[in-house]
């Protein structure tokens, strides 16, 4: 049933149960059954509350056997008793072991017992007069008030010392009990055994097993019962099982008279008509005040009372069963018919695969039944007789066709599709792998059933899926050693200890009628059982005739059985019980019929007999005539009256300047760190869709985010949205608008779920489809509204165009396939969107986030959120305010008048008594005093503080009042009425009355809207308030109609939330917590109101009732009288406008009527200590503790039995301070002294609304399931879903959200009607719609404001995105330029003519402005010239200084690994249905004499690349890369292979070339080190791979340039030598190759527009290009193979006109360039460097003689990567304890010192060294740039404050005129062969000039000093040798410094 039973299974089989509780009551002198469901069952709670503190029920008979009881007229059932061993001792009285045990013999003997033990008395049958001695553990053991005691047994046996028995069972058979019926602790163990005086054993006080005292029979109250004490059903937290499971049954005792303890016979107890809470049932907390109660001794005297099960029931108790736990599997899961499939009516029973759980759903009189035999006649007048119409449940089998008076019966097939569900659950746990099993059997069904219908309290329905988990676990029981290890269920149930007895025989066809009837023997005829001999048509036709005849008043349910066939049987349950049978045929309206039947009854003039019997019970006649009355006395003197005139008086407070209420202004809008947190959650998401390998979003491709926001159709809604938006400033953020935003332009943005709304969805659509580069997000708000599928939209209502609207627009097929719309489901109710067949991904769900998180506040805000399980935990005990409350009285009067007018829905009866309850609490607050008995406490609270409270503001703020009236017509009759009665008592001028319609706007008076726009400072003439959240501080009542709320939110001053009227009769989980959603509320978190003694005008009414609740024993149709019980005035500690106790006596478990109260002289006993609670929440209301019942300390039911005692009596300091009379009269409340309080909208801010309920829904939301999860939770989720199976476990109260998810998807299906019932019909499992979300957070916490923060910081990315940041920095050293004549004047040249180039000088000057901390490099031109460069800049702010622009990525961008375009799929490699590319590895070797060895490479190439490549045939050994010939003119591809060497950025790295290549074939290789090659050939599977041999794993780029240049020589050679073969000339093969950084991002071209050659003045624009275009160029240019380097210049913002206006320049090119392999031939990088290495090479291949060219108006631009490149070298120690970094200094250190050797490459350490501490070397060299250092053969970086001049050895090569210089110093790096002695000699040095000599070791420094003569003219030290600080097996460097003689 609904139950999560985590308790133990018996292992008995049920049926053997079954037959033995029948056959018990057979010999019984009692006919009461005992129930099966208590043996079969008992539950972890129970066993939970035992350890507690919580009272225990004791399920089990008593052994009847003497003392005083009855003695039965039968023998009781033979127990089967294991055989004993043989060979033992089977004598009475002694134990197995042949030792004596009776107290007479050894009662003076020492007997050891152990600690925790106690002696106790056992008694055994076949010795009537002895006890046996026995040791049993304490804690199995009840205490004094039988609570507490742990199921089970732990005893030893005192005669032979054996320990240890763990089963009472196996101890029993020990000492030789010899029983007869089942051993049971409680039976067998009676008395405790203490020492006399003289020491010996003697029996002492009994054990007070729960039960075993009160055994006189129930007796009803008499009539002149003042005090009424109800008996709960169970006594504890939830109600503990006995402590011993068994499966035998007590044959002898009658539930009424059981025989009491030794010799007492106690009085009868007067039983009351209990309250009838949680269906039928006492919540926890309430049974545990009832028990508290009868504990504390408030019964007469005598033992103690047992819990016996007497049902809380209206008039005396029917006999109920005893073992019938308040927590079993009806009670636990609430009689309540669910809402699952109340819309779906269309839905024949032929969907039975997945079939309708709830008792709703699609079955009403015109429903088509399997029908056979002869028709049978409804009779005439039924409903009239009846007072209800029968709802007939067809069972199993044929069922016959019903005609005649059609109209007054209704047929559902639930029942027979709940019978056909528990038929296949055997085929459920086939599916997990079990053999086949036998489902439970069609007569097994049915007597379930009956035992179910049974034990039904009177105002209980049956549920469904209650009868579902009885006939689960009735199959689980009798498979269970089959199924065990095929058990799925979380929750196993293993059978108890004890012997097994055989399978019982099942029942049989024959017996089942009588076994049927004889089960409903016992409940007082409210289950009747009808026989039939051929067929139900006789049974339906009996039981319409015993109907009409009046012979079923008290019968509830009529079951009818036909079990002639021999095959199977024909049953069906008739439903007949008044209260049941409305309940029932209501709840399978659906909401149209629903508002039809009320429509029609408002209209056919139906309701005019209620109006007049409502005229019938005031005691002064109508109260309309009453409202006459008073308008006449009143109308001359109503501005004087002391009311009217308080209406005025606020406003000339305000007016005069004098206090204005503090509470005036509206909070400011802004984002809560909650909303930051889920918009950035969202985002999240986004992007990981956007990250995954299916390439379903390109978040890379928008360049803009535009929204539509999709909301049902409610006014009110509609303007809340634009107001969210308008003030959020997202259009602004997005630039959908401009500077001011224009409501028409908001307007566009969100789109109401109506009739117009399809076209403006075809403009969204067609907006998509033209700006492909915009991503469109379509937020679906409130989005578990109207989820009808389109297709079946017309068989709901086809005229109202909205139904099914979301499904036509939302899931359409442009949506589904639009690359650029992403949709945002947001909703707080998700579970109808969570099936089987949704479309949202489990990865795509965003659950809003927990406050709290292992106790730390996670999201510190200033509000505290206020929701639905903050609202159930109020009603706990230690609260002092309840938030949730229900109306006795007014619950009363609904039924009493639904048994009076059987005809009228109870929707209509509800409402108008509603109605007649506030008009007549408007009376009373007006004067009327006689009117109080015409209400209920709780509306006059409402009233009294509605009208009351602006007059305790300065400024006249108020409360709302929301009356939620789902049906608009009965809304429209509540609003007149109320307006009527309001303008007769002259009250318009004090509270607003709204009727609040979703197809409306609201409509305010012009007095009120003067008082709101006073209020908000608003001088607009023509506002008006559109939202309810502008309603702020308006005293009103809001009558809020529509059957679901819309998600329409509600201001701060809403203070009470009637849901009285909210239709009880179709609960699922999402409507009840939408109704309950709209209470939810944000609490300010700073501390409470002030506490403490005080009075208020609202409070010190003497005549005010204290509680309605207190009497139920009264007739409630005549009003309440309670305020003539209530001696002293109360007040609530904490609540100031409260006039409840706030809890009803039924929900504080408290039967207490008026004159029964603790007298009034003082407080009662404990409560001095309890300070009042504070209003607000506590700190920890956000944390669920709702489910987990009382508070465990013994004393809680003690508390909470003392709150309801505070109903009548206040504490000393709750006293009136003023001294309020405490005579039941006293002065009215409009006489009253007003006392200073606080503005009720201060209050408002720092409380929770309060929230009534109907009584139904009330006990469905404050009860708790056996795990503690609230019981609506457990309901069917949503109308629209069923249950995929009855074999499912059970919602847990510990599952996140999250789970919770996974639980829907997995155990709930949609209907057809669902929009996706469609979805996944194959049980695919890629259904899922890759681009949609679904949002889930409570209501009103902010959801609206983090989707559209979402989308501000959505926008911000992708425009992050689309923008990179490239270095945008000027030229360095401009000033420093050749100041030639000889310039490249041919401005419109676009290539450079090679004759005039070639007369260029090169410019040694290095421009490049990352070099800006480089060596000047000085000519003999500007040498003299060079100025002080300023102070060098520290390493680390190398990189972050560096100036940077951010640039909007072009077209023609490269791209790192997280661009995704549809366009660059194939060329990246990743398709989302294939595999990863293939790639082949290839080794290709070359010899080359400088490395000493062969160099073997090798490449990875993809095969979509292999055409590139030369392959051997046979055996595929890589030969050569293809080259192109100089002559190809095409313009399909480009001709240079282009090399880009990385490391570190496998990410980040642009190598994405498709688009900067604009389409175009060409050949791109990545030069990675070995270690890094696997995780870039993950991100680049189609990329070509060139990877460097391991010994370059830790060298410098220089080694990546070296390789590139050799090989792609080589592989020139091979090409030449392969197409010679072939006749083509070796020249005519491209030489060209591209060596590119991997940072380089776009190429720009400039356009000059020159006014002539010559002209001075031109003008000059930039714009981007392709890489194709300018290679294409560049290839294309004449007389290119005379150039070895052609580079461009970087881009900078800043460029001058000058650097663009000559087109050509001879100086270095960086970054990118086109290198000349074959003219270079001779010319190498140098493989050791790490940094500078372009300046060095360029400066070689200019001195070797070589063309450099530089495309001025070529532009690249270099992307700011913060990762890899050379920044991935870390210097640090070699062994290092502490993480200490190296200072450059340290990089070089004195030979054979100690010091620490540091893990870097020697080449590295002296870059870096001379880099910063060249000066060190060469002090004349400080800024002085006249005289620079002079470098041989190649270039290093002294720093910038140290000029450098370069030369090199080779013959015939170009250096600048040295002959006037003088060096301050010479480096000589690795020098070889050609620098010799002559060579230096040419130079010239100043004294004191120094010298710094590096070789790769010592012994060639002192070879190279000497074979170069310097010893000559430099003096040299031994302390000027050092070297790099490396260890020696790194091959550190050496140098040696010598200074200049």
């Amino acid at each position: 049933m609904g139950n999560s039973y985590a308790g133990q299974l018996k292992s008995t089989r049920f049926e053997e149960v079954l037959h033995n509780s029948i056959e018990a009551s057979l010999r019984s002198s009692s006919l009461v059954p005992r129930p099966v469901f208590s043996q079969l069952y008992l539950e972890a709670e129970q066993q939970l509350s035992a350890l507690e503190g919580g009272s225990r029920v004791d399920n089990e008979e008593e052994e009847e056997e003497g003392d005083g009881g009855l003695e039965p007229s039968c023998p009781p059932t033979a127990y089967q008793m294991h055989p004993p061993p043989e060979g033992c001792c089977t004598t009475d009285g002694f134990c197995q072991a042949g030792k004596d045990l009776r107290l007479v013999s050894i009662c003076s003997e020492p007997i050891d017992v152990p600690a925790g033990f106690l002696l106790v008395g056992a008694k055994a049958p076949s010795l009537p007069g002895h006890l046996l001695v026995c040791a049993v553990d304490r804690r199995f053991l009840p205490d004094d008030n039988g609570h507490n005691a742990l199921l089970g047994f732990s005893g030893n046996c005192v005669g032979c010392g054996k320990k240890g028995f763990c089963y009472f069972t196996e101890f029993s058979n020990h000492i030789n009990l010899k029983l007869t019926t089942q051993p049971k602790k409680q039976k067998h163990l009676k008395c405790y055994l203490v020492r006399n005086a003289q020491g010996a054993l003697a029996p002492g006080p009994l054990i007070c097993w729960k039960g075993s005292e009160l055994r006189g029979r129930q007796t009803p109250a008499g009539p002149g019962s003042s005090s009424l004490f109800p008996l709960p059903d169970s006594s504890g937290p939830p109600a503990a099982c006995s402590s011993e499971p068994s499966p035998g049954t007590n044959p002898s005792a009658p539930v009424g008279a059981q025989p009491a303890g030794p010799g007492s016979d106690p009085p009868s107890l007067p039983a009351a008509a209990g309250p009838a809470v949680f269906n039928g049932r006492d919540s926890p907390q309430q049974q545990q005040q009832q028990q508290q109660q009868l504990a504390k001794g408030k019964l007469p005297a005598g033992p103690r009372p047992s819990a016996l099960g007497i049902f809380s029931n209206s008039g005396p108790p029917k006999k109920r069963h005893k073992g019938w736990s308040p927590e079993s599997p009806s009670a636990a899961d609430g009689g309540y018919p669910q809402g699952g499939g109340n819309r779906a009516k269309y839905e024949s029973s032929g969907v039975a695969c997945v079939p309708p759980v709830g008792l709703v759903g699609p079955a009403s009189v015109t429903f088509p039944v399997a029908a056979s035999g002869e028709p049978v006649s409804v009779p005439d007048n039924l409903l009239k007789i009846c007072k209800a119409k029968p709802v007939i449940f067809k069972g199993h089998g044929n069922f016959p066709y019903l005609c005649g008076n059609l109209n007054d019966v209704v047929v559902s097939p639930l029942l027979y599709t709940c019978y056909q569900n528990s038929q296949s659950i055997s085929r459920a746990y086939e599916q997990h792998g079990a053999p086949a099993l036998q489902p439970i059997s069609e007569e097994m069904q049915l007597l379930l059933t009956v035992y179910y219908l049974v034990q039904l309290a009177a105002d209980q329905v049956p549920l469904m899926e209650d009868l579902e988990q009885i006939f689960l676990r009735s199959w689980r029981e009798s498979h269970l050693t089959e199924i065990r290890q095929y058990q799925p269920a979380p929750q196993p149930c293993p059978p108890a200890p004890g012997p097994s007895p055989g399978p019982a025989a099942p029942v049989t066809s024959a017996q089942l009628p009588w076994l049927a009837g004889l089960a409903a023997s016992s409940c007082n005829d409210s289950v009747h059982i009808i026989e039939c001999t051929y067929s139900l048509a006789e049974g339906l036709s009996e039981m319409f005739r015993l109907l009409v005849e009046g012979k079923l008043a008290k019968t509830n349910y009529v079951v009818i059985i036909c079990a002639c066939r021999s095959a199977a049987i024909d049953s069906c349950i008739a439903v007949t019980g008044k209260y049941q049978a409305r309940v029932l045929s209501e709840s399978l309206l659906t909401p149209a019929e629903y508002q039809e039947e009320v429509s029609y009854e408002l209209v056919t003039g139906k309701v005019a007999s209620l109006g007049a019997f409502f005229s019938t019970l005031c005691p002064e006649g109508d109260i309309d005539i009453l409202l006459d009355k008073f308008h006449q006395e009143n109308q001359g003197r109503v501005s004087s009256s002391p009311t009217a005139a308080s209406v005025t008086k606020p406003m000339s407070l305000a007016v005069g300047g004098a206090p204005v209420c503090t509470s005036s202004g509206r909070e400011p809008q802004h984002i809560r760190p909650f909303q930051l947190a889920v918009a950035q959650k969202l985002l999240s998401h986004l992007c990981s869709i956007a990250d995954s390998s299916t390439q379903n979003l390109d978040l890379g491709s928008f360049e803009k985010v535009d929204f539509l926001i999709c909301i049902p159709p409610s006014e009110v809604t509609y303007q809340q949205t634009l107001f969210h938006v308008w003030h959020s400033g997202v259009l602004l953020e997005l630039g959908l608008d401009k500077e001011h935003v224009t409501r028409q332009r908001v307007e566009q943005y969100v789109l109401k779920l109506d009739a117009e709304a399809q076209a403006r969805f075809q403009v969204f659509l067609q907006n998509s489809f033209q700006n492909p580069h915009t991503l469109f997000v379509l937020v679906h708000d409130h989005a578990h509204w109207d989820l009808v599928s389109s297709a079946v939209h017309n068989l709901y209502s086809p005229s109202d165009p909205s139904v099914g609207l979301v499904d036509r627009l939302l899931n359409c097929r442009e949506v589904k396939e639009a690359p650029n719309i992403v949709t945002l489901h947001v909703t707080s109710f998700p579970y109808a969107l969570q099936t089987q067949h949704t479309l949202i991904s489990p990865y795509n769900e965003i659950h809003w986030p927990a406050s709290y998180s292992t106790g730390a506040d996670l999201y510190p805000e200033d509000r505290k959120y206020f929701g639905l399980s903050e609202f159930i935990e109020s009603t706990l005990s230690g609260h002092s305010l309840p938030l949730l409350r229900y109306d006795s009285s007014f619950e009363a009067m609904v039924t009493a008048l639904g048994k009076r007018f059987p005809r009228l829905h109870s929707a209509v009866i509800r409402t108008f008594v509603l109605v007649q309850h506030y008009a007549a609490a408007m009376m009373a607050v007006r004067g009327l005093s006689q009117m109080k008995n015409c209400t209920s406490v709780e509306t006059l609270e409402i009233t009294q503080n509605l009208i009351n409270a602006p007059q305790q503001c300065p400024c006249g703020h108020g409360l709302m009042v929301l009356l939620r009236v789902p049906c608009s017509p009965l809304a429209a009759v509540a609003y007149e009425r109320l307006a009527h009665v309001r303008a007769r008592l002259a009250l318009e001028q004090r509270f607003e009355i709204i009727l609040g319609s979703p197809s409306s706007g609201l409509t305010i008076g012009k007095h009120f809207v003067k008082q709101l726009k006073m209020w908000q400072n608003i001088e607009d003439a023509e506002w008006r308030p559109q939202t309810y959240l502008e309603l702020e501080g308006l005293p009103c009542i809001l009558i809020f109609s529509g059957m679901d709320p819309h998600g329409e939110s509600l201001p701060r001053s809403l203070r009470y939330c009637d849901l009285r009227l909210i239709n009880s009769s179709c609960l699922v989980r999402t409507a009840l917590e939408q109704e309950l959603g709209l209470a939810a509320y944000f609490v300010s978190s700073e501390g409470p109101l002030e506490r403490g003694p005080r009075s208020e005008g609202l409070e010190s009414d003497a005549e005010k009732p204290s509680s309605t609740d207190n009497e139920d024993e009264e007739l409630v149709t005549e009003g309440s009288t309670s305020e003539k019980k209530s001696p002293v005035r109360r007040e609530r500690p904490g609540s100031r406008d409260s006039a409840s106790s706030g809890r009803s006596s039924k929900a504080s478990g408290s039967a207490l009527g008026g004159e029964t109260s603790a007298p009034p002289g003082g407080p009662p006993r404990g409560e001095q200590t309890r300070s009042p609670q504070p209003c607000g929440p506590p700190e920890d209301t956000h944390r669920l503790r709702a489910s987990q019942g009382p508070a465990p300390q013994p004393d809680s039911g003690r508390q909470t039995s003392q709150r309801s005692v505070q109903v009548a009596v206040p504490s000393p300091r709750q006293l009136p301070a003023a001294g309020a009379s405490s005579s039941p009269t006293g002065p009215s409340a409009g006489a009253l002294v007003r006392h200073a309080s606080p503005c009720s909208l201060a209050k408002a801010r720092r409380q929770p609304p309060i929230v009534f309920l109907p009584k139904l829904v009330y006990d469905m939301v404050t009860s708790t399931d056996s795990s503690g999860l609230p019981k609506a939770a457990s309901l069917l989720p949503s109308p629209s879903v069923v249950w995929a199976s009855s074999f499912r476990p059970l919602l847990s109260k510990t599952m996140t959200s999250t789970e919770q998810s996974l639980y829907y998807r997995q155990w709930t299906v949609p209907r057809p009607s669902h929009m996706d019932y469609g979805n996944r019909a194959e049980g695919c499992v890629d259904g899922f719609h890759p681009r949609r979300l679904l949002l889930s957070g409570p209501p009103q916490i902010g959801k609206t404001g983090a989707y559209l923060q979402f989308l501000s910081i959505l926008s911000r990315m992708l425009i992050r995105l689309t923008e990179v940041d490239v270095y945008d920095e000027e030229e360095i050293n401009v000033d420093l330029r050749e100041e030639s004549d000889w310039r490249y004047l041919q401005l419109s040249d676009p290539w450079p003519d090679l004759e005039l180039f070639r007369k260029l000088p090169f410019d040694y000057t290095v421009h490049d402005p990352k070099y800006e901390d480089a060596s000047l490099i000085c000519s003999h031109h500007q040498g003299a010239k060079s100025e002080d460069r300023g102070p060098p800049r520290k390493p680390e702010d190398l990189f972050v200084r560096r100036q940077t622009a951010r640039m909007r990525l072009s077209k023609y961008a490269a791209h790192n690994t997280y661009h995704h375009c549809e366009q660059c799929l194939q060329y990246m490699g990743f398709h989302p249905r294939h595999q990863l590319y293939e790639s082949t590895l290839h080794a290709f070797a070359f010899s080359y004499s400088m490395l000493g060895e062969e160099v073997q490479l090798h490449f990875i190439i993809p095969k979509s690349k292999e055409h590139h490549f030369v392959f051997s045939q046979p055996g595929g050994q890589l030969e050569s890369m293809r080259l192109p010939l100089v002559t190809d003119k095409s313009h399909e591809y480009i001709k240079s292979p282009t090399f880009t060497p990385t490391t570190g950025r496998h990410e980040h790295g642009l190598f994405n070339l498709y688009h900067a290549m604009d389409g175009a074939s060409h050949l791109h290789v990545l030069v990675v080190k070995e270690y890094e090659m696997p995780v870039y050939k993950k991100y680049w599977p189609n990329h070509i791979m060139l990877v460097l041999p391991s010994i370059f794993n830790s060298a410098g780029v220089g080694a990546a340039h070296f390789l590139i240049k050799e090989l792609s020589y080589h592989n020139l050679e091979l090409e030449r030598n392969r197409q010679e073969e072939l006749g083509i000339k070796p020249q005519d093969i491209w030489p060209f190759i591209v060596i590119s950084d991997d940072s380089c991002v776009m190429w720009n071209v400039v356009d000059v527009d020159g006014g002539g050659e010559r002209s001075r003045e031109f003008s000059w624009s930039e714009r981007n290009v392709s890489l194709k275009h300018i290679m294409q160029h560049i290839e294309a240019a004449p007389n290119i193979t005379h150039y070895a380097l052609i580079g461009m210049r970087k881009w900078s913002s800043k460029a001058a006109g000058r650097a663009v206006r000559e087109p050509f320049s001879r100086c270095h090119v960086h970054d990118f360039i086109i290198l000349n392999v074959d003219l270079t031939q001779n010319v190498q990088y140098n493989q050791n460097r790490f940094l500078c290495d372009d300046v060095d090479f360029n400066l070689r291949v200019h001195s070797a003689g070589l063309l450099l060219c530089r495309f001025n108006r070529f532009s690249v631009m270099k992307k700011q990567i913060a990762v890899g490149g050379h920044r991935s070298f870390h210097i640090a120690a070699k062994v290092s304890d502490s993480p200490v970094a190296v200072v450059p200094a340290q990089y070089i250190c004195a030979p054979d010192s100690k010091h620490p050797s540091l893990a870097a490459p020697a080449q590295l350490l002296l870059e870096r060294f001379l880099q910063h501490h060249s000066h060190r070397f060469f002090p004349l060299s400080l800024r002085n740039h006249g005289h620079p250092v002079l470098l041989v053969d190649c270039y290093l970086n002294l720093g910038s404050q140290i000029s450098v001049c370069y030369v090199s050895s080779r013959p015939h090569s170009l250096n600048v005129s040295c002959s006037d210089s003088t060096f301050s110093g010479l480096l000589l790096y690795l020098c070889d062969s050609f620098v010799g002695t002559s060579f230096l000699k040419k130079f010239h040095f100043l004294k004191g000039a120094t010298l710094c000599v590096i070789c790769q070791d010592r012994n060639s420094l002192r070879q190279t000093v000497v074979r170069l003569e310097l010893e000559d003219e430099w003096q040299f030290r031994l302390r000027d040798e050092f070297q790099t600080a490396n260890a020696k097996e790194d091959r550190p460097l050496f140098l040696l410094t010598g200074r200049h003689i």
